[in-house]
């Protein structure tokens, strides 16, 4: 029997009551297993991974059932987990063991396309923003709040710090990595939040031993790049993926206007560049000039400002799932079809795509693509373009997205892949 429940509010007298906690975790409940669907009977896709991390954090492993009913997970059912669920107001169903086993079975004929991974760690998450930072100026740190996976803030002090090592998973915030202040300069030079910007990153710059803000962000660059050649992984939206790129290219040039760092930019820079540096793009052509909004030309968001939102959309590839669970895991959703949305960044030329990197979604009929994903020494990262799913144009100072409103979001769902996918134990890749 499916339970959907009625009162998501956070209720549950639990926390407070240890003996009943530790009775509640003796031991699984007899013979039988709790499935979390993710298919459309779900009713919050969004908080499903928040139980899923919930229960990681206890040391209890999940299954994650890939393209099994939209991705769903599969646990041992202790009643704890079952009224975290009633609380958080997920949709589940309590199971027999031989129901789980007839799953478990189905999956495994090499005939479907589904795989089983297990999940055995919660990741420890830190994502790189500045100490003003709010959870709803960035799509992920929005949706970790949301479905209560928590996580550390993190920013360039720390980073040179070398506080990288400790965490599992770093998000980039929608960063400018270049040093040009995210390009607000003609909108914005004049708007106090603007000149406070600038005001506080040259004084960390200065703290740090930099001379420049672009000289300390390409440390940082570089910093991030380390750590997922040690084998960390990376995620980022909107600025922090092309602009990110960019810094790693340019390591040692100047491409800053004077409006920026007060000295003229490197009339070399373009051809300086370095692409072999690069996790993503290659053969980009930069965007120096300040009046300009753009960083180069890897972002399409003109492209998408044409086609208008009725047509904006990308679909998700259709990977092997016994063959290919990197990208299985990172495209589980239960529609293919995503509906597209704008940022500083919206998409990625494709032709400035690097060969070896993997696409995951694209719209075909623009030449665009959104979603991509990398591997770099022992680490591994994915790119993805636009601000806020569920925003199509976010603007300067719009209000923050009510996730409660959109429980069931496919875009926000790709990011929570992300989330989850250094919990999964590693399995030999087939050759």
């Amino acid at each position: 029997m499916t339970t959907t429940p009625t009162n998501p509010r956070r209720s549950s007298p639990l926390r407070h009551l240890l003996p009943v906690l530790l009775l509640l975790w003796a031991a699984p409940a007899m013979a039988s297993k709790l499935l979390i669907p993710m298919d459309n009977t779900q009713r919050d896709h969004l908080k499903a991974y928040g139980i899923t991390y919930w229960t990681l954090q206890r040391d209890v492993p999940v299954e994650w059932l890939l393209n099994y009913r939209g991705g769903s997970f599969l646990i041992d059912h202790f009643q704890a987990i079952e009224q975290e669920c009633t609380v958080r107001g997920v949709t589940y169903s309590v199971i027999a063991d031989v129901q789980a086993a007839a799953i478990l079975a189905e999956i495994a004929d090499p005939e479907v396309n589904m795989e089983v991974v297990k999940l055995e760690k919660a990741p420890k998450i830190a994502v790189y923003a500045p100490a003003g930072f709010q959870p709803w100026d960035d799509a992920v740190a929005l949706v970790m709040t949301y479905a209560e996976i928590p996580y550390e803030r993190i920013y360039d002090k720390e980073v040179i710090a070398g506080a990288l090592p400790k965490y599992d998973w770093l998000h980039l915030h929608h960063e400018d990595f270049t040093g040009q202040y995210g390009k607000f300069y003609r909108q914005f030079r004049n708007a106090a939040w603007y000149q406070d910007q600038v005001r506080e990153s040259e004084a960390q710059a200065a703290e740090l031993g930099f001379a420049k803000v672009s000289t300390m962000k390409g440390a940082v660059a570089a910093r991030i790049r380390d750590y997922v050649a040690g084998g960390g992984y990376l995620f980022t939206m909107c600025s922090g993926t092309d602009s990110y790129d960019i810094a790693l290219a340019a390591e040692g040039v100047d491409i800053c206007a004077p409006e920026f760092d007060h000295d003229p930019v490197d009339p070399q820079c373009q051809q300086k560049l370095d692409y072999g540096r690069s996790f993503a793009f290659r053969d980009f052509t930069l965007i120096t000039d300040p009046m300009v909004y753009e960083f180069s030309n890897i972002d399409a968001t003109d492209i998408h400002n044409t086609i208008g939102q009725e047509r904006d959309f990308f679909t998700l590839f259709d990977f092997s799932a016994k063959w290919d669970l990197v990208p299985t895991m990172l495209c589980q959703d239960h529609e293919q079809v995503i509906k597209g949305f704008m940022g500083q960044t919206t998409a990625f030329r494709k032709d400035l795509v690097k060969p070896g990197v993997l696409v995951m979604g694209e719209n075909k009929a623009q030449g665009t693509v959104r979603y991509i994903h990398g591997e770099f020494g022992l680490g591994q990262w994915t790119f993805f373009g636009g601000h806020d799913p569920e925003d199509y144009q976010h603007m300067v100072g719009d209000p923050p997205t009510d996730l409660s409103l959109f429980p069931n979001s496919t875009g926000y769902r790709l990011i929570l892949n992300n989330i989850l996918f250094p919990a999964a134990r590693k399995k030999k890749q087939k050759t």
